[in-house]
């Protein structure tokens, strides 16, 4: 099966998009108990209240035993004033991925690297 990647699109209440920020931080590392393979949040910078949560999962089960699992629970119960209503999160199969080694920064630009070659232009 492929993996799963559940996301949650989370828009905070008006005046309480810090405090949601940091909540939603401290909860989303649960997913790993729940056999979770990573977790990333994405606070929107044009619009400080929307938030985009995704977790990627082998099998959607694991996804909602950690979404209905007590952890989620006493989060959405004790935030539900923090969040707009319905959460209407949606589970999405991967079909391609990739990324660079962490540490590495390469500025668009920078010496060594044109246009075309971030492109795949033939030059």
């Amino acid at each position: 099966m492929a993996l799963g990647v559940a996301q949650i699109p989370w828009y905070a209440t008006l005046f309480r998009g810090d405090k949601f920020a940091d909540a939603v931080a401290k909860v989303a590392p649960t997913a790993m108990r729940y056999g979770a393979l990573d977790y990333i949040v994405y606070r929107n910078r044009d619009d400080q209240y929307k938030f985009n949560h995704s977790t990627t999962f082998e099998s959607k089960a694991d996804f909602e035993a950690w979404w209905y699992g007590p952890e989620m629970t006493a989060f959405k119960t004790a935030h539900s004033g923090w969040y707009q209503v319905p959460v209407l999160y949606t589970f999405a199969d991967i079909i391609a991925s990739g990324s660079r080694e962490h540490g590495e920064e390469i500025a668009a630009g920078s010496a060594g690297t044109t246009s075309a070659d971030m492109h795949g232009d033939v030059v």
